[in-house]
């Protein structure tokens, strides 16, 4: 059984920075490709980041680019997001995913391309 674990949300004001973590667990636990992605109220789940596990390549979505870093420690079975120059658009619940059989090389940004998934964690950014 593998299980993914997010870490790090709160509340923070407009312009302050957080770091999500998500921590895997599970024996079977193998990644290809991980990725983080969010829902705010009332609003579809979208994309956010993927990071090839092997190899660190990284994708972003167009509204965090140069503010939101993923990053992975692959000893620790564990996916970071560094937010800086948070905003209140960027309120949302956050997750993280992992896909265990792509290895081409193109990003996975779609939810179904992910096979796990964590029970998230939430971000607020007050004005």
């Amino acid at each position: 059984q593998v299980q993914l674990v997010e870490s790090g949300g709160g509340l923070v004001q407009a312009g302050g920075s957080l770091r999500l973590s998500c921590a895997a667990f599970g024996r079977t636990f193998r990644a290809t490709n991980m990725g983080w992605f969010r829902q705010a109220p009332g609003k579809e789940r979208e994309f956010v980041a993927t990071i090839k596990w092997s190899g660190s390549m990284a994708y972003y979505a167009d509204f965090v680019k140069g503010r939101f870093s993923i990053s992975r420690d692959i000893a620790k079975n564990s996916l970071y997001l560094q937010m800086n120059e948070l905003t209140p658009e960027d309120s949302a619940h956050y997750y993280c995913a992992a896909d265990r059989e792509y290895s081409g090389g193109g990003y996975r940004t779609l939810q179904w391309q992910y096979d796990y998934w964590g029970q998230g964690t939430h971000v607020t950014v007050s004005s």
